[in-house]
């Protein structure tokens, strides 16, 4: 699969990609773009945006993107 972001390293999209390819994807393709061009390329690259607004993998309240795949993905792997 391919996943794309905005650019710009922080914690939460780093986080998400290590969550992303050692839970979800081990193939993953990560695209990073300028935020106002995320959908864009999502869409002409078939791949899945995430920890921007309003798409299924984002920010929900207090909880981070990381926190979001978490629960969507029904992740629990204790230490």
């Amino acid at each position: 699969m391919k996943w794309t972001t905005r650019t710009g390293v922080h914690i939460d999209r780093a986080a998400s990609a290590w969550l992303i390819r050692r839970f979800i994807d081990p193939d993953a393709e990560f695209i990073y773009v300028p935020v106002d061009r995320v959908l864009e390329e999502a869409k002409a690259l078939s791949a899945i945006p995430y920890d921007i607004p309003d798409v299924e993998f984002s920010h929900e309240g207090e909880r981070c993107s990381f926190d979001t795949f978490l629960s969507l993905y029904d992740i629990a792997d204790p230490p």
